[in-house]
C-alpha cells in the first residue's frame, strides 16, 4: 500500500536519526506529504453506470472535484464533511480549461491526502483525464485510474444501436471539436461515431459523401444520452441535417453513422419503456423513502418528488404515553399497526421510556399490509395477522376474529393510528366485541404549497401523471396546488385512496394489486404500455400524455 497516509504513518511511527550537531542548534521542518489522487469515469449520465470501484473510492474521499450539477448524484456516496470543488470555471478553449483543472487538482492534491476526481464517461477515452494525470505525475503526486463507461459505447447502446456485429467489424471515433479532420481517408463501409459533430454537422455530412460515403446510410444523432431525457432522430446522411432540425433537437449529440443504425428498431429497449420521459408528480410525506422514485425511474420516467404532508407528533402526548404504560401493564390483548408511521411512532415513544420489542411479550399485533408488516419485523417482530385480501383497514376487519370470552382474556385494543384516519377499524373492531383505544400517535400537517412553476404545470397538464400515496396526499396536493389538468394519468396506492381521488372529481386511471410503492409504479407501467401498445397498433407517433391535451377537466 502507497498512499499518502500510509506513508505518513509510517514516518511517524519509524525513529529518524539526526545528528547531534544539527539537532542541538536547528529544528527540522515538517513538510505536508502530497496527497494521493483518483481519476473516477462516472459515465455518461445515467449515475447507475458508476462502477463498484468508483463508489468505494469515493466513500473515503477528504475531497471531490467534480465538472457541474450533473455530478452532485454522486456526492452521496462520500463520507460527511467531504469537500467538493467546482471545476467547471475553466473558459476558453479546450486546451485552457484542460490546463485550468489540472492546476485544480493539483492544488487541491496538495491540501487534501485523498482526492477524486470526477469525469464524465472515462478518464482516458476523450476526455481530459490523462493531461490532469500528467501534471500529476510531474508535479510528484501519485495517482490511479478507475474506468468508466464511455459515452462512445455507453450512448448507442442505450440508442438501441450495436456498434458491431458479424457483418460490420470496423467502428472509426472522431472528435470533431477542436481539429479539423481528414475524412477522405475512411472506409464508407465502416461503422463511425462522431463527438462534437452537432454544430459542424452539415459540412461534416458533405464532406463524407463527397469521399465516397451513400447519401442513403442510415444516421442516428441520440441527445441526453443514458438519462432520461435521451432523444433520437434517425435519418440518412442526405437527410440528418433537416431531420434533426424539424424535430427540434438540441444539446451535444453522440451521432454513429452506419449500416448498424438499421437494427435500431429490433433492438430498441430503453427510449421503448413503457414510462419513458414521462414526468411524474410524486406528492408525499417530507420523510418518506424512495422506492417508489427508484421503481418509476426503472421504468424510463423522471419523478418529482413535492412534500405534501409533514408527519409531526400529537399535540396531546399524554394519550400515546398512557397508551405505552397500559400496554406495558398488560391492559392490551391486540396492538393494531395501520401504517409505518404509527409504527414508528410507537417505536420512539418505545426509545423514550427505554423498552424495546420485550414489551410486547404475550400481545397479539396486527398489521393493516405487508410494508406495515415489514416495520414491524425490523423490529424483530412477526405480526399475528396481516389481511389475507384487501391490505386496508376493511380488509383487516374481513380478517379480525371476534371477541371470545372463554378465549380472550382481556377485550381491548391499542390502535395507534393518524390524527385524520377514517373510522372503518374502529367501527369493525367495535362490531366484533372489541374495546378500541383509538390513539392519536402521529399527526400529517399539511405542507407549504409548491413553487408557482410547479403549481402551474400541475394544472397546465405539463405532468404525464401523478401518483397517489395516500388519501391525505390526494386532499393535501389538491390544497395546495389544485387539481391535476385532465390530460394528467393518475394511479392510486388502493381502494381508500382511489375513493378520495374521485370524491375530488378525479378519474383513476391505474391502481396497485396491493398498497405497496413499488406495485404503485408498477400499475403505471402496465396502463403506459397498453397505451403505447394501442399507439403503435393503430399507426400513430407514441406520445407522452402531457402531449396530449384534453378540453375539459378530468371527472370522475
Amino acid at each position: 500500500m502507497s498512499s499518502a497516509k500510509t506513508a505518513a504513518t509510517a514516518a511517524s511511527s519509524t525513529p529518524q536519526k539526526v545528528p547531534a550537531k544539527a539537532a542541538a542548534t536547528s529544528t527540522v521542518k515538517q513538510t505536508r506529504p502530497l496527497g494521493h489522487v483518483t481519476f473516477v469515469g462516472v459515465g455518461p449520465g445515467d449515475p447507475s453506470l458508476l462502477t463498484l470501484a468508483g463508489r468505494d473510492v469515493l466513500a473515503n474521499a477528504d475531497a471531490v472535484v467534480v465538472e457541474g450539477p450533473e455530478h452532485n448524484a454522486f456526492l452521496a456516496y462520500c463520507p460527511p464533511g467531504v469537500e467538493v470543488i467546482d471545476g467547471s470555471g475553466a473558459e476558453g478553449s479546450r486546451a485552457l480549461k484542460v490546463a485550468a483543472r489540472a492546476r485544480l487538482v493539483v492544488k487541491t492534491a496538495k491540501t487534501s491526502a485523498n482526492v477524486v476526481r470526477l469525469l464524465t464517461g472515462d478518464p482516458f477515452t476523450f476526455s481530459s483525464g490523462a493531461e490532469e494525470a500528467s501534471a500529476c505525475r510531474k508535479a510528484g503526486i501519485s495517482f490511479n485510474v478507475i474506468p468508466g463507461v464511455s459515452e462512445v459505447s455507453a450512448v448507442p447502446t442505450y440508442a438501441g444501436i450495436p456498434l458491431t456485429m458479424k457483418s460490420d467489424r470496423e467502428v472509426t471515433v472522431l472528435d470533431l471539436a477542436e481539429a479539423k479532420l481528414d475524412l477522405g481517408r475512411l472506409n464508407p463501409k465502416q461503422t463511425l461515431v462522431l463527438l462534437n459533430a452537432v454544430d459542424v454537422l452539415k459540412d461534416t455530412v458533405t464532406a463524407l459523401i463527397e469521399s465516397g460515403f451513400d447519401g442513403g446510410t442510415p444516421v442516428a444523432v441520440t441527445v441526453g444520452g443514458t438519462t432520461t431525457a435521451q432523444t433520437s432522430v434517425v435519418g440518412t446522411l442526405e437527410t440528418i441535417v433537416a431531420d434533426l432540425r424539424a424535430a427540434k433537437v438540441t444539446g451535444e449529440a453522440v451521432i454513429v453513422v452506419g449500416a448498424v443504425v438499421e437494427q435500431r428498431e429490433a433492438l430498441s429497449w430503453f427510449e421503448t419503456k413503457p414510462l419513458f420521459g414521462w414526468r411524474i408528480l410524486v406528492p408525499r410525506t417530507k420523510d418518506q423513502a424512495g422506492p417508489l422514485m427508484d421503481r418509476l425511474r426503472r421504468y424510463g420516467a423522471m419523478p418529482e418528488e413535492v412534500p405534501t404532508i409533514s408527519v409531526e407528533p400529537p399535540r396531546n402526548p399524554q394519550q400515546m404515553d398512557k397508551a405505552i404504560r397500559g400496554l406495558v401493564e398488560g391492559r392490551y390483548e391486540w396492538v393494531a399497526f395501520t401504517s409505518v408511521n404509527a409504527v414508528k411512532a410507537v417505536r420512539e415513544k418505545f426509545d423514550e421510556y427505554g423498552l424495546d420489542a420485550r414489551a410486547f411479550s404475550g400481545l397479539k399485533i396486527a398489521a393493516v399490509g405487508d410494508k406495515t408488516a415489514e416495520a414491524i419485523g425490523a423490529w424483530g417482530i412477526r405480526p399475528d395477522l396481516v389481511p389475507s385480501g384487501e391490505q386496508s383497514a376493511a380488509g383487516l376487519v374481513e380478517d379480525w376474529p371476534p371477541f371470545d370470552e372463554v378465549l380472550d382474556p382481556i377485550n381491548r385494543v391499542f390502535l395507534p393510528r393518524a390524527d385524520i384516519a377514517t373510522e372503518t377499524l374502529v367501527a369493525g373492531l367495535t362490531d366484533l366485541g372489541w374495546e378500541v383505544d383509538d390513539v392519536t400517535a402521529y399527526r400529517t400537517v399539511r405542507a407549504a404549497p409548491p413553487p408557482a412553476p410547479t403549481r402551474e404545470a400541475i394544472k397546465s397538464g405539463k405532468f404525464d401523471a401523478v401518483v397517489f400515496t395516500s388519501s391525505s396526499t390526494v386532499r393535501n396536493l389538491v390544497g395546495i396546488a389544485g387539481k391535476p389538468h385532465a390530460s394528467t394519468v393518475i394511479a392510486v396506492i388502493g381502494p381508500a385512496t382511489l375513493k378520495t381521488a374521485e370524491e375530488h372529481g378525479l378519474r383513476v386511471d391505474a391502481m396497485a394489486e396491493t398498497p405497496a410503492a413499488e406495485e404503485l409504479a408498477d400499475a403505471l407501467a402496465r396502463f403506459g404500455a397498453d397505451r403505447r401498445d394501442t399507439m403503435v397498433e393503430a399507426g400513430e407517433p407514441v406520445t407522452r400524455p402531457s402531449e396530449r391535451r384534453s378540453g375539459s377537466r378530468r371527472k370522475s
